[in-house]
């Protein structure tokens, strides 16, 4: 039976061609947050771990495991709430919380795919437009189905909205 440490190596290790969902980075993360004793963090990183728990218990039973399109939704969630988080503290008049919300952010956003560029989010929706045959607003709907299946979670729903609207009118 091989030992405990040539185990983790062949199921980790980015070296040998294995690469680490999104829970099993964060968990990583989390433990070395701990070692480093990088306090905020290290909070934050247990909220992420926590909600990733859920959902996954919600969609699959105690003992299953989030995809990575999954754990990206509910990340993208954790950071809507942040950005959220921002935008009323800012209002309020609380910078200092508003910052501590930036810097959360900034952890989660680690974890997301790389956003799409303007002139990405562009052809996607051209892509989409010719897809599904639209001409005009009426077919918006369907024209966002097949835009967000190929963003595939590198932009935000509202902003792909605008753009498929800004096209089709």
């Amino acid at each position: 039976m091989p030992s405990r440490r040539s185990r983790s190596l062949t199921a980790f290790s980015p070296d040998l061609g294995f690469s680490m969902t999104i829970q099993e980075q964060i968990e990583a993360d989390l433990k070395e947050a701990m070692r480093a004793k990088e306090a905020e963090r290290l909070s934050v990183l247990r909220m992420a771990k926590a909600a990733l728990t859920n959902a996954t218990i919600e969609k699959h039973g105690a003992g299953g495991k989030l995809n990575d399109p999954d754990a990206i939704a509910v990340i993208r969630k954790q950071v809507k709430q942040r950005e959220d988080s921002i935008e009323g503290f800012e209002r309020g008049g609380r910078s200092e919380l508003a910052a501590k919300e930036r810097r959360e952010l900034q952890v989660l956003s680690h974890y997301l795919p790389k956003p799409l560029t303007a002139a990405e989010i562009e052809a996607l929706i051209k892509e989409a437009i010719a897809e599904a045959n639209a001409t005009s607003k009426a077919q918006l709907g369907q024209v966002m189905k097949i835009a967000t299946a190929k963003a595939a979670g590198r932009v935000d729903g509202k902003t792909l909205s605008q753009h498929v609207q800004q096209a089709l009118g």
